[in-house]
């Protein structure tokens, strides 16, 4: 992100074969969204999917490499999701994965004045490439990532306006 392109709005990158990215600028450091990503009880808050409903007791109070959590979900019927950390370099990224194999990563890049967000899910690991296209995976999970940049830009804005 340079420092002309304005906060808020979201890019599409290009990205390998099965991986969905999406970016956007916000007005805080990348500390400050690392510390809410690194939060497994804040991930309701940042959701866009509507699937995450609330963090288990037996969650870390933060994340680290290995950690293991498991979210409360519901899409369609309610179940349970355990996630394990596998990639997190403080304020710069962290990815986690569950049994589907898929990863979920968050990169973070100071910029002029603020930080750069960029959110994949990267299903090139996935355990079945033909049950996510079944699903229409892909193209749920970018429209989500929208909803989740934004709703990270709304809590760094005003922590009390998501």
């Amino acid at each position: 992100m340079t420092t002309e392109e304005p906060r808020h709005v979201i890019t599409v990158e290009e990205a390998p074969d099965k991986v969905e990215r999406r970016s956007i600028g916000v007005d805080a450091s990348a500390q400050t969204i690392f510390d809410i990503l690194a939060d497994p009880r804040r991930h309701c808050e940042f959701d866009g999917s509507g699937s995450v409903q609330a963090c288990r007791d037996s969650a870390p109070d933060r994340l680290s490499l290995g950690a293991r959590f498991g979210m409360d979900m519901r899409i369609v019927v309610p179940y349970r999701m355990t996630n394990e950390v596998v990639e997190f370099v403080e304020n710069e990224t962290i990815a986690w994965r569950h049994v589907g194999g898929h990863i979920w990563r968050y990169r973070l890049e100071n910029t002029d004045g603020g930080c750069r967000i960029t959110e994949e899910f990267d299903w090139r690991p996935a355990r079945s490439h033909t049950a996510l296209r079944v699903m229409k995976a892909p193209q749920r999970n970018a429209e989500s990532i929208e909803k989740t940049l934004q709703r990270l830009a709304a809590l760094v804005d005003d922590p009390t306006d998501v």
